[in-house]
């Protein structure tokens, strides 16, 4: 199994790879790719949720801070 994401905006890089984003996806993981502020805790779930749907490793707790 493959290491998880310290960092949200290594996910957020890695889910833009992935085909198939929809285009909300995209526009969200986009966002987030080069963002240094903290994620919301909302913005952190969905996140989780779509690297989990997508099937890549979870964000570790606290990857949310950057």
């Amino acid at each position: 199994m493959a290491e998880p994401f310290n960092r949200f905006p290594d996910a957020a890089r890695a889910l833009l790879a992935v085909e198939s984003l929809s285009e909300k996806e995209g526009q969200f993981c986009g966002g987030l790719a080069y963002r240094s502020a903290p994620l919301s805790d909302k913005q952190a779930n969905w996140l989780r949720i779509l690297l989990s749907r997508h099937g890549l490793p979870t964000l570790v707790e606290g990857g949310e801070h950057g």
